[in-house]
């Protein structure tokens, strides 16, 4: 009987999002999480109790000036990097360089420069790179690949899309280190690359040229003040002012986001706690973009991220019809104070505690319209995140029979990662200059 391979994994940053992979690693066969990378002590070792927790052995922790030593001393095959945005690109290269596998969380990175990096580095080196989109994985997102692939509408010749980030899930972005685009490009690349993905992989074409308008005009200090919303606070623990604010985080609350940030913050000083309506803050939360693609189909895109309920629409405009599909993922929030991750999905990863559903309807032309039946998840993000680590890492045991095909999700590459990229690179950039920017200015690849 022949042995199952064991690939050596690295995990580098070891924040909240890092726990699915870390655990996801641990729980498959023929995977081990042999390092952990970050410059944290604290989270390390949480990560390390989570990695004790299935039975499996303990990960070096290495700082990340020590990187590169890592890999060699360590014997890593596979990286998995959920750092800081702007960080990727510092563990992508000399990962690649070294002959590893490398899955980045989604973005791939958050500029120009920094994707010209990577991509040059999968030239010269051969390898390749995965992006964890893990939308793509969704079920109900599968079902649309696939009525606009047999040509269900016929040729699609316009989109429309909107996705909105409820109170609690929106306002988490302006918590903590997104809020500043030098860290996370901003909601138009750190979230929306998502959905740009999405739209690219849908029509199986290619971003062009896009136009906006965003501003910041629900969260930071001058739009707290001007809406009556502001708390005179810098961060949320300890100060008396936020007790009932409904916008501050409790971390001292939740077992998990207290040993991850509050117990680590003697490490690095960094607050996941911060006041939404305080400075500095130079993300959008209110962004409107049009986008033209390579065959000539159109997309308008808005997001909110202040929206009372959480989901989104998206439209398809065909020769022979529309697909519609709407997905409620929070149907409301209540006016919780001192809010905590175990009531809800605070950073997007859980299912919401008020979640509602998903329709996806076919409007032919010339025929009543037909609801399309859909297998819909309640895990994290839709389904995606499980179907994700099946299709990145393979199955933590034999697939059921209604998920056998697992492993063929579609995984992005880095050429997947630097489309959805450029979309909202040239989205910023347009709101910057108000013009339109075509992508090849940015992404030259």
């Amino acid at each position: 009987m022949s042995r199952i391979p064991v690939l050596r994994a690295a995990v580098v940053g070891t924040g909240h999002r890092a726990q699915l992979f870390t655990r996801g690693l641990a729980e498959r066969p023929g995977h081990v999480v042999a390092a952990l990378c970050d410059p944290s002590p604290t989270r390390m070792a949480f990560h390390n109790r989570l990695l004790a927790g299935t039975g499996a052995p303990a990960a070096t922790p290495w700082e990340p000036d020590r990187f590169t030593e890592l890999l060699a001393a360590e014997g890593i095959d596979e990286v998995v990097v959920t750092t800081v945005d702007a960080e990727h690109d510092r563990y992508i290269v000399p990962a690649l360089k070294a002959g590893c596998r490398v899955v980045t969380e989604k973005p791939m990175t958050v500029d120009a420069g920094r994707c010209a990096r990577i991509l040059d580095t999968v030239r010269e080196t051969g390898n390749s790179l995965t992006v964890a989109f893990n939308y793509r994985c969704n079920p109900v997102h599968e079902k649309v690949r696939a009525l606009l692939a047999d040509g269900a509408i016929g040729e699609v010749l316009s989109v429309h899309f909107e996705w909105l980030l409820d109170v609690r899930h929106g306002a988490d972005y302006f918590r903590r280190w997104h809020r500043e685009k030098r860290h996370s490009g901003g909601l138009m690349v750190h979230k929306s690359s998502h959905h740009f993905d999405l739209v690219n992989w849908w029509l199986a074409d290619e971003p062009r040229e896009a136009f906006g308008y965003g501003r910041l005009g629900f969260y930071g200090r001058e739009a707290g003040e001007r809406h009556g919303l502001r708390r005179d606070y810098d961060r949320a623990h300890g100060a008396e002012r936020a007790a009932d604010d409904p916008f501050a985080l409790d971390l001292a609350a939740d077992a998990t986001l207290r040993a991850l940030y509050l117990d680590a913050e003697r490490d690095d000083g960094y607050l996941r706690d911060r006041n939404v309506f305080d400075g500095p803050v130079t993300t959008e939360d209110d962004m409107s973009v049009l986008v033209r693609y390579a065959r000539g189909v159109t997309m308008t895109y808005h997001l909110t991220a202040y929206s009372p309920w959480e989901g989104y629409r998206v439209m398809f405009n065909g020769s022979a019809g529309r697909l519609e599909l709407e997905v409620e993922e929070s149907r409301w929030q209540p006016p919780l104070s001192r809010i905590s991750s175990s009531v809800g999905a605070v950073h997007g990863d859980t299912a919401a505690e008020h979640a509602g559903g998903a329709r996806l309807t076919l409007r032919p032309l010339w025929q009543p319209p037909v609801d399309v039946p859909l297998a819909v998840a309640h895990e994290a993000h839709g389904g995606g995140d499980p179907r994700m680590l099946d299709a990145l890492f393979g199955p933590v045991g034999p697939a059921a029979p209604e998920d056998a095909g697992a492993a063929t999700h579609p995984t992005a590459t880095e050429r997947d990662g630097a489309l959805a990229l450029a979309v909202g690179l040239a989205a910023n950039r347009s709101f910057e200059t108000g013009r339109p920017v075509r992508t090849e200015e940015l992404i030259t690849d």
